[in-house]
């Protein structure tokens, strides 16, 4: 019992013994530790003070650096200055220096001045009292001249401008008539140049023929496949496209004849493809010219479509655009009817803008005003009344109507833009070399003329030469004399300026002869 009590103490001390050594074993551990920090510790501090220092010596020679840099762009900056202030100092100097250099010359000039001043006065003085003598002298010898002549001053003084006026007369006939005799030896070249300098400022570029087109052939020989045997080629071409194939001793060249401009297109472009194609024959031809047809309409509308994108006109009916199109193939007095009535908008729109009114509308209404002169079929209604009406079938605006119907005053204007479309169309038309004048209204005129002087008592005979801008007239002696003829052709020409409308001027001359004949037998 004793062991067992004695084994449990004795296990007990070595378990507390065992304690106690730990413990010593693990305070003498952390004492170590302790020591080792501390020395880690103390070496950290040793490092920081050192970086310390380095990073010191750094800033301080940095910023030695930077202030001898500032110092230097100091130095600079106040050495400018110091140069700036140094150029100032010597442009001031120089200009005391100037000045006082001019006012030492001004002083010199004033005392020049006051010497010309004083001898100015004192040649006036001498001037003065020289004059007076003159005058005296002068008047002495007026009156031994008067006595001498036995005329006064004022007789003298008259009969010399009588004299001189007459001398001076006469020269100035003898100038006029010189210069009468060398403009009548230059009028002729001078005349031509004027009228050469007009056309080429007034010429339009090309000239529209309103019935004949000429197709130009390789060789002659083409006319021979043209013709056809027995001319059922020519024969065929003619009755498909409605146009006269005029075939003559022209060289390499033949003459279509028609009216209707879009018909003579069509022939053209036609006998072009058969002629390319080298395949004549009446059935090659209908099919040829069927297709052709089939494209000039095609390039009508299209034409009618650009036309109006071009001018902002929207909403038009296809059948006005097609007869816009067909404006392209019509010539009014030798002026493209497209291109004039594409105009005539244009100077629609311009007015229509200035007077405050609607430019698009009147756009439109210019541009179809003459849409009359493209019918279909020959009608005998005015090309104005007529596209009036189809502007009514095809839906646009009483105004547009209107002015299409109104600008030949064949109705009553109802709206402003009637008399807009009325002048830009009478500008289109009468701007120099926009149109000329066809055959039938030339005739007419010169007729006119005619009838104008046999409405005269006593006229014989009357001509209308020089293109109308002549007119001679043969009178009866016996009931005309010598001045009633110069009274005559006064009146004639009145009476042509008042009633008819013509370019230019036109030259009256009445002739008056008398013949005495005798036969010697």
């Amino acid at each position: 019992m004793e062991s067992i009590i004695f084994m449990i103490v004795a296990g007990i001390v070595g378990v507390a013994i065992g304690f106690a050594v730990a413990k010593y074993l693990e305070k003498n551990h952390a004492s170590k530790i302790t020591k080792g920090a501390k020395k880690s510790a103390a070496a950290i501090l040793r490092e920081a003070k050192a970086d310390a220092e380095n990073i010191k010596k750094d800033k301080i020679l940095q910023a030695k650096e930077k202030f001898i840099e500032l110092k230097s762009e100091h130095e600079k900056v106040i050495l400018s200055r110091d140069k700036k202030i140094q150029e100032s100092e010597k442009r001031t100097r120089d200009k005391e220096s100037q000045v006082s250099s001019e006012l030492s010359k001004n002083k010199n000039l004033n005392k020049d001045l006051e010497d010309k001043i004083k001898d100015y006065d004192h040649r006036n003085d001498y001037l003065e009292k020289k004059k007076e003598d003159i005058d005296k002298l002068h008047h002495s010898q007026i009156q031994q001249l008067e006595v001498i002549s036995g005329l006064s001053a004022e007789d003298a003084k008259s009969q010399l401008t009588e004299t001189l006026r007459d001398t001076a007369k006469a020269d100035a006939m003898a100038l006029i008539q010189d210069t009468i005799e060398e403009a009548k030896l230059t009028a002729q070249q001078e005349a031509k140049k004027i009228i050469i300098n007009t056309i080429q400022r007034i010429g339009t570029e090309e000239a529209i023929e309103n019935c004949v087109s000429v197709f130009n052939l390789e060789s002659d020989d083409v006319k021979g496949r043209i013709i056809g045997r027995e001319g059922r080629n020519i024969r065929a071409i003619e009755a498909a496209t409605g146009v006269e194939i005029i075939v003559d001793d022209t060289p390499e060249a033949i003459i279509l004849s028609c009216f209707d401009s879009v018909r003579r297109e069509v022939a053209r472009l036609s006998l072009h493809k058969l002629v390319t194609d080298g395949r004549i024959h009446p059935a090659r031809i209908e099919e040829v010219v069927k297709k052709t047809r089939k494209q000039i309409d095609e390039e009508i509308i299209d034409i009618g479509k650009r036309t109006v994108i071009e001018l902002g006109i929207h909403g038009l009916h296809p059948e006005l655009i097609k007869v816009v199109g067909r404006m392209k193939y019509r010539s009014s007095y030798g002026q493209n009817l497209l291109h004039h009535s594409r105009e005539v908008a244009k100077l629609c729109g311009v007015m229509a803008a200035e007077l405050g009114l609607n430019p698009k509308l009147a756009k439109r209404a210019g541009l179809l005003h003459d849409i009359g002169k493209v019918p279909d079929t020959e009608t005998e209604v005015p090309h104005a009344i007529l596209g009036m009406q189809w502007a009514e079938k095809y839906g646009e605006k009483p105004e547009v109507c209107n002015a299409i119907g109104a600008h030949h005053d064949e109705i009553e204007m109802t709206s402003l833009l009637s008399p807009i479309v009325q002048v830009c169309d009478a500008i289109s038309g009468a701007r120099p070399g926009a149109r000329r004048q066809v055959l039938d209204s030339y005739i007419q005129r010169l007729k006119d003329l005619e009838e104008i002087a046999f409405g005269f008592g006593g006229v014989k005979k009357a001509y209308a030469i020089q293109a109308g801008r002549e007119l001679r007239v043969i009178v009866e002696s016996e009931k005309v004399t010598d001045d009633k003829a110069s009274n005559l052709s006064f009146e004639i020409s009145q009476k042509i300026q008042t009633d008819m409308t013509y370019p230019g001027q036109v030259k009256v001359t009445v002739i008056r002869e008398t013949r005495a004949v005798n036969i010697a037998k």
